[in-house]
């Protein structure tokens, strides 16, 4: 059984958040979710993702955080300058606010459903989580829940 009690999961969205979370629970892991999502654009499929996790986070009972800053003016103006590192500054800007909400709620660690994604740059996620971990003094949870892509599907 893991360490860790109670973990801050950032979440992109509902259907990236199914599979491990069930997975988490059954470790006992109390889970509580953390939704800042900048990046997501149009605003439609912002509020589709939202409602859809609030919807998702009261049928099942667990916490959920939300940062419903619709940032993306800023968010653009960020990475316009440097299309190549989109990726990095998107993840950079979600992880530290997990990790820097992280240490001052007093959860055990963060970590994201990025992770699960088969889109994502997994290695890129893992470092930039990682340094954010050093630089707020906050565990990182690391999981490749990638090998769970079907079954979310299907649950």
């Amino acid at each position: 059984m893991s360490q860790i009690k109670n973990l801050l999961l950032h979440t992109c969205c509902a259907p990236c958040l199914i599979a491990p979370y069930y997975q988490l629970q059954e470790e006992g892991i109390q889970v509580t979710a953390f939704w800042y999502n900048v990046n997501i654009h149009p605003y439609t499929e912002y509020k589709a993702r939202k409602n859809a996790l609030e919807e998702f986070s009261r049928r099942e009972g667990f916490p959920l955080i939300i940062n419903d800053e619709y940032g993306l003016e800023g968010f653009v103006k960020e990475v316009i300058s440097d299309i190549d590192s989109r990726c990095a500054h998107c993840y950079e800007v979600r992880l530290e606010a997990a990790a820097k909400l992280a240490k001052e709620e007093g959860f055990d660690a963060f970590s994201s459903t990025l992770l699960y994604s088969r889109y994502q740059k997994h290695e890129l996620i893992i470092e930039t989580a990682e340094r954010m971990a050093a630089r707020y003094d906050i565990p990182f949870f690391y999981r490749d829940w990638r090998g769970l892509w079907q079954k979310g599907i299907e649950l």
